[in-house]
C-alpha cells in the first residue's frame, strides 16, 4: 500500500538515496527504471520536458491559462481544443477568445452535443434534474471523437461533471490538461471542502461512527 498523502518525510523531494525513503515508498519499486524510457525518448518525454519548463519560468508566476499557452508553445501546439460544460459556456467564451487573442486555433465542443436522451443510459424519470422533461445526457465521448476530427492537438477540459471527466480523458487522442474542474457548490474550487475538512464541512465529509458500521454493514 502506498500513502504518499501522509509521508512526513518528503525524502523524494531532497535526494535520489533511496536508503533515506521510508518503507512502502513508490520511490523504491523496480517500476522505476521502466518509466526512465519513457522520460527519454517520444512523445511522453516531449510532454515532461515541456511541463518542467513552464513550472520552472512561470512557477507562482503566470496563472492556470498562462501556463497552458505557454506549455502549448512549447509543446508546438497551434490548434486547441475545448471540451466544457454547457453550464460553463460563458466561461468557454471567455477562454476561447482568450486563447484565439494569443495565436491559437480553438475548436470548441459542447457537454450535450449530440442531444442524446437520458434514456439511452436506462436513466429513468427519477433520475433526471426536471422529472418529465426531455434531458440530453452528457456526452464526453462524443466531445473526444469531435475533437479528434477537427485535429485538436491540446485539449484543454472545462467543468465536466465527475466521471464524464474521466471518459473524455479515456477517450482523447490528443493530450488534455484541466483549466478547471466543476463544483457548482463552491464556486468551481473544489479544494474549499477541503481546506474546510476539519472546520464547518467536518461533519459532511467525516462520516460518524454509527453512519459508517451502518454503510459498511
Amino acid at each position: 500500500m502506498y500513502a504518499c498523502a501522509e509521508c512526513g518525510r518528503a525524502a523524494c523531494c531532497e535526494s535520489a538515496d533511496t536508503a533515506s525513503y521510508p518503507r512502502g515508498c513508490p520511490s523504491r519499486e523496480p517500476f522505476e527504471s521502466e518509466v526512465l524510457g519513457f522520460y527519454r525518448e517520444g512523445e511522453d518525454a516531449h510532454l515532461a520536458r515541456n511541463a518542467g519548463l513552464v513550472e520552472a519560468h512561470g512557477y507562482c508566476r503566470l496563472t492556470r491559462i498562462e501556463e497552458i499557452m505557454d506549455f502549448a508553445r512549447r509543446c508546438g501546439y497551434a490548434k486547441l481544443g475545448l471540451a466544457f460544460c454547457i453550464g460553463l459556456q460563458s466561461e468557454a467564451a471567455v477562454t476561447s477568445r482568450v486563447l484565439r487573442a494569443n495565436g491559437f486555433s480553438v475548436d470548441s465542443v459542447a457537454c450535450k452535443n449530440g442531444s442524446l436522451p437520458k434514456e439511452v443510459l436506462g436513466l429513468g424519470e427519477e433520475d433526471k434534474v426536471d422529472p418529465g422533461e426531455f434531458e440530453s445526457m452528457c456526452n464526453p465521448l462524443g466531445q473526444a471523437r469531435a475533437l479528434d476530427q477537427a485535429g485538436t492537438e491540446l485539449n484543454l477540459l472545462l467543468g465536466l461533471c465527475v466521471g464524464h471527466d474521466s471518459l473524455f480523458m479515456k477517450h482523447s487522442v490528443a493530450p488534455v490538461t484541466v483549466l478547471a474542474a466543476k463544483d457548482r457548490v463552491l464556486g468551481h474550487n473544489p479544494l474549499a471542502a477541503i481546506y474546510m475538512a476539519d472546520g464547518y464541512y467536518c461533519d459532511k465529509l467525516f462520516p460518524k461512527a454509527e453512519d459508517a458500521d451502518v454503510a459498511g454493514a
